[in-house]
């Protein structure tokens, strides 16, 4: 009788599987249903939500735009209309829904159950103007890096005016999440939002000044707008549930790559598997109906990966919307027996995942500030633009790329199918030649089978789509944007995005400055900016590589231009620790001095928690799975060896022999590198966190590597029936 628990019986399991449909976008009369019919239905958003007069939403939006305090009397309107809306939806409880520095979303529950004054027996459904406005979950057991001391468990959560609430569906209730950012008692942010839409109110008053002083006065307001493109594996429960690694840490700490794996790029854009395709559908309704705009669905590069891209919108409903993806990817992926991986680098030897994070700024008149118009002097606009973003990355390369450092994205960073750690900004070459061209005063007129004529007097004929696309840049400008490619599949946007936007920030502070003084001593327009740009590009062309950022010469030629190459989070942690580095960030008031300490402790810690898990779990698995059936094998073959020499067959049973010795050899190595890990593992625990994290970065890790080698010469060897583990044939390919 067949083990239930055995790897043959989990691909039984995962065959069947394949062949469950749980199709969800259909009616009762099996007629499909438009996604035009039922989008946003979950979604409560103040700009168009009944039950709330003119003059209330007007006021709160108005409010919601500036620094003023909301009235308690408008909030009350708000607050009865919403629990309405909700509790007429099945919603029996609300909660605060926040981003600790968890990179996760929290909530508490509260139900909407209350009691008329001095009447216990007359209960109604009621969300009181406080309780929405101002939550106070316990804040002792988020993360805090350092920033209050154990006994102080005071947070206080206050309602984001500017982001949507929306109803999640929990079992058979409904539960109304009310967006909120989350402060301590001394109002430092310990999320991820306030930092966020900090740097939105800050950029949008001041980009919207540049416009001002180029000519461009109907513009009231700037908005920044992104689209993160999540990236994720699936693989079938039973195989997870049987990878410890998998379990603990999100990704498999070794084994062996099958023959045919991502190299024939047959999977990259092919036929979704029908299993996968019902998840999607389901996940894309489920999305539609919170308000999620997902457009884009498709098979990865590497076998079991796959990717959803939704339709650009302001950056923090932006983040808040990836959160809520991540969610529902994770949660619908065990509803049809799958778990998704959200690591950036859960399979050595294959692609990892990303998180392309598309960024630019428009203003309320639609225009892309990134996007080039039909006169020259929009153009100039539309140069300036950029360059000041190349100066913004040039001048805070090191501090961007530590707002993207995870324990996850350390593997997948420079894996020649990711970014290298090395920040570098991809323009094409048309851009480039227009910007060599301003430098050096001379023209450039492009092939006419680009369709483009080009002079620097006049650049009236630059298409969007001029240039091409770099998959190996972790910065990229695509045609009217730019694309921040080293984001971590894993990450929430929101830091990366505040600290993205604080550096422009930076640059276009001065460059109004720069602007205005140039303006006012007689310069045009026009002409201001165009020695705005050349100022910027002198000190930051060097940042621009338009070739392959994979290669060896590129990391040479980085080195020699000077550009920080930080190849572990430990080593750009210190980055926060540089007053100078970070001075932009509290200059421009987008995040507090404590604040970036808090980050520094909590990423670091975070780091050291990861690897740590990591580290005992390899020990443990190594212990209780490797090294017994290398013992079950060498058995067996001790028993065969035995028998030939009984038959005088000795000279025969040479491989047996052999395979005997390796075995031996193998295990022996295996066992005494997990001691040595074991042993360093207890050095770091006696050191500060500075010192472990590094230890662990340089010596820890490249052990744990060796360790993964060993495991999967052994793996390669110890026949299938002895070999307790799902592989990564059975991880990648049933599904």
């Amino acid at each position: 009788m067949q083990n239930p628990n055995s790897v043959d019986a989990l691909r039984v399991l995962a065959t069947h599987r394949t062949r469950q449909n749980r199709g969800v976008t259909k009616d009762h009369t099996g007629k499909l249903i438009r996604v035009s019919s039922y989008y946003g239905e979950n979604v409560f958003d103040i700009k168009s939500a009944r039950g709330i007069p003119e003059s209330v939403r007007e006021e709160i939006l108005k409010v919601s735009k500036s620094n003023k305090v909301l009235k308690k009397e408008h909030v009350a309107v708000v607050a009865a209309a919403v629990t309405e809306w909700a509790t007429s939806r099945g919603a029996t409880h609300f909660c605060h829904w926040f981003q600790p520095l968890t990179g996760l979303t929290a909530q508490k529950h509260d139900a909407f159950l209350h009691f008329k004054k001095n009447d216990q027996l007359r209960p109604i459904e009621k969300l009181r103007a406080g309780q929405l406005l101002q939550g106070e979950p316990d804040a002792s057991s988020f993360p805090h890096g350092g920033s209050r001391t154990t006994f102080e468990a005071r947070g206080y959560t206050s309602w984001d005016t500017s982001s949507p609430m929306f109803l999640l569906e929990e079992g058979a209730e409904n539960i109304l999440c009310i967006p909120t950012v989350f402060i301590s008692y001394n109002t430092d942010a310990l999320d991820i939002k306030t930092p966020l839409l900090r740097s939105i109110s800050k950029i949008s008053e001041v980009a919207t000044e540049f416009l001002h002083l180029t000519g461009h006065y109907d513009a009231k307001q700037v908005v920044i707008n992104c689209g993160a493109e999540q990236e994720y594996f699936l693989i079938d429960k039973s195989f997870f549930y049987a990878r410890p690694d998998l379990v603990m840490t999100g990704r498999t700490l070794f084994g062996t790559l099958t023959a045919k794996n991502q190299q024939l790029s047959d999977h990259y854009f092919g036929t979704i598997p029908e299993r996968v395709l019902t998840f999607m559908q389901e996940l894309d309704c489920e999305l539609y109906r919170l308000g999620v705009p997902v457009k884009t669905r498709h098979n990865e590069v590497a076998p079991g990966q796959f990717e959803i891209a939704p339709l650009y919108t302001d950056a923090n409903l932006s983040a808040d919307h990836n959160q809520i993806i991540m969610a529902k990817i994770q949660k619908l992926a065990r509803k049809h027996d799958f778990v998704a991986l959200m690591h950036e680098k859960p399979f050595a030897g294959l692609n990892g995942s990303g998180k392309h994070l598309n960024w630019s700024m428009m203003d309320d008149t639609g225009l892309n500030l990134f996007e080039p118009g039909p006169a020259a002097h929009q153009n100039y606009r539309f140069l300036a633009m950029v360059s000041i973003v190349i100066e913004a990355v040039n001048r805070h390369a090191a501090v961007l790329r530590t707002s993207i450092g995870s324990s996850g994205n350390d593997h997948r960073l420079g894996g020649h199918e990711a970014p290298p750690s090395i920040l570098s900004i991809f323009l094409g070459d048309a851009l480039s030649k227009i910007f060599d061209g301003i430098l050096s005063g001379k023209t450039y007129a492009a092939n006419d089978k680009q369709l483009m004529k080009m002079e620097v007097d006049q650049i009236g004929y630059l298409f969007q789509d001029n240039v091409d696309r770099n998959r190996t840049s972790p910065f990229a400008f695509t045609g009217n944007r730019f694309e921040f490619r080293a984001v971590g599949s894993s990450q929430a946007i929101g830091f990366p995005l505040s600290v993205l936007n604080a550096a422009v920030l930076d640059v276009l502070i001065e460059s109004n400055a720069i602007l205005k003084k140039l303006i006012d001593g007689g310069k045009g327009v026009n002409e201001a900016l165009i020695q705005l740009i050349k100022q910027w590009l002198g000190k930051s062309k060097h940042i621009i590589h338009n070739g392959d950022g994979y290669c060896q010469e590129w990391l040479e030629e980085a080195k020699k231009r000077g550009l920080p190459n930080h190849k572990t989070l430990p080593e750009a942690l210190d980055n926060f620790k540089d007053e100078k580095a970070i001075e932009f960030l509290v200059k421009t008031g987008v995040m507090q001095q404590q604040e970036i300490k808090t980050r520094y402790n909590v990423l670091l810690e975070s780091y050291i928690m990861h690897r740590t898990i990591e580290f005992s779990t390899i020990q443990s698995m190594v212990k209780q799975y490797i090294i017994p059936s290398a013992l079950d094998y060498k058995l067996k073959l001790q028993d065969a060896i035995k028998s030939h020499k009984e038959l005088g067959l000795g000279k025969k049973s040479s491989a047996e022999i052999s395979i005997y010795e390796f075995l031996t050899l193998n295990m022996d190595e295996l066992y005494n590198k997990v001691e040595t890990l074991s042993e360093l593992v207890t050095s770091c625990s006696k050191m500060d966190n500075e010192n472990s994290s590094k230890l662990m970065a340089k010596e820890l890790l490249p052990l744990l590597e060796e360790i993964a080698i060993n495991c999967n010469e052994l793996e390669e060897i110890v026949p299938e029936d002895l070999w307790k583990l799902p592989k990564y044939f059975d991880m990648l390919f049933f599904r």
